[in-house]
């Protein structure tokens, strides 16, 4: 019998499209798009392989289980039970895709705050004209470092761009050991408290995994610049905010820029949608075209490496989420 790949619940057109296209595409794999919880617990017995979330019910069901495709780059907190990380199942996920947008994301905040942008919104809404004094209101990005904590394919793209525009690019990152274009300098995760000290810009791209929870913490606040600005587009769980908040109002930075929050959306009466300096995205940083070409196109990849028994791509640490 050929592989088969289970398709799992809830659908939307996208996935059936996506289902369609491989059964086209690879007719040596066979397809199955599970309409409901019902379907899917009929068909995981005989799945190769699968795309989507898959409770540890269904996991335990699973004896064929090769291959599990996460349906997003970083998936929330509980995806990766502890069921899932025991099971023998490789899972991958569709990091990369969000490379080029979320790194001009990433530059539209550090602009933004080079150039004093954070001051003339508020004025510009009360109609107010009014400089800040010459020279004081913006920063040097050519005399500026940014630190990018998460130097993968957000935080590489993030460093060529700002690299482009002058800055000194310093970077960490858990598993990289060779600093890509763009980084002058990279080190571990250890080296973290000594690196943010020097930093006019705090970049944090990494995901929610067990060892960043929470680690962008008050204490850590403290060891950056009085002058610098703290940005976060990785995942909201990173970063304390009620720390944050205090951070900004005790001066200890000069400000934030958010797209990702420990609850979202972020409730109307929290803080930091009235703290000045802050600059606050809805969970937008990712947006753009392309996106479900590019997720099809890592799925379509994966089953031609998982028939020909080639490693596959974007293959998960389970124990750490990512």
């Amino acid at each position: 019998m050929p592989p088969t790949l289970l398709m799992l619940p809830p659908q939307r057109e996208t996935t059936r499209e996506w289902a369609a296209r491989l059964a086209a595409t690879l007719p040596e794999m066979s397809m199955v798009v599970a309409e409901s919880d019902a379907d899917a617990a009929r068909a995981i017995g005989d799945a190769d392989a699968a795309f989507g979330t898959i409770p540890d019910a269904l996991l335990r069901q699973a004896g064929k289980l090769r291959w599990l495709q996460a349906p997003q780059a970083a998936p929330p907190a509980g995806y990766y039970t502890p069921e899932l990380i025991a099971h023998p199942v490789v899972v991958t996920n569709f990091r990369e895709i969000y490379n080029d947008h979320i790194g001009a994301h990433i530059m539209a905040f550090v602009l933004a705050f080079a150039r004093g942008f954070h001051h003339y919104f508020p004025r510009q809404l009360r109609r107010e004209w009014r400089r800040e004094p010459n020279e004081t209101g913006v920063i040097a990005l050519s005399e500026a470092t940014a630190l990018i904590v998460g130097v993968g394919g957000i935080g590489s793209e993030t460093a060529r761009l700002a690299e482009a525009f002058g800055l000194r690019v310093i970077g960490i990152d858990a598993r990289r050991r060779d600093a890509p274009p763009g980084v002058f300098k990279l080190e571990g995760p250890d080296a973290l408290d000594a690196l943010l000290p020097e930093a006019d810009f705090v970049i944090l791209t990494v995901p929610h995994t067990p060892e960043t929870e929470g680690f962008m913490h008050r204490a850590r606040f403290q060891r950056m610049k009085r002058t610098a600005f703290f940005i976060n587009i990785g995942r909201g769980m990173t970063t304390r905010l009620d720390d944050l908040v205090a951070a900004l109002r005790a001066g200890e930075i000069a400000g934030a820029a958010l797209d990702v929050f420990e609850q979202e959306p972020l409730p109307a009466d929290h803080p930091l949608w009235t703290t000045p300096n802050v600059l606050i995205t809805p969970h937008t940083a990712g947006y753009g075209p392309y996106l479900d070409d590019r997720r099809g196109e890592i799925l379509l990849d994966n089953c031609r490496r998982f028939l020909a028994g080639q490693p596959l791509r974007n293959v998960v640490d389970k124990a750490h989420w990512f």
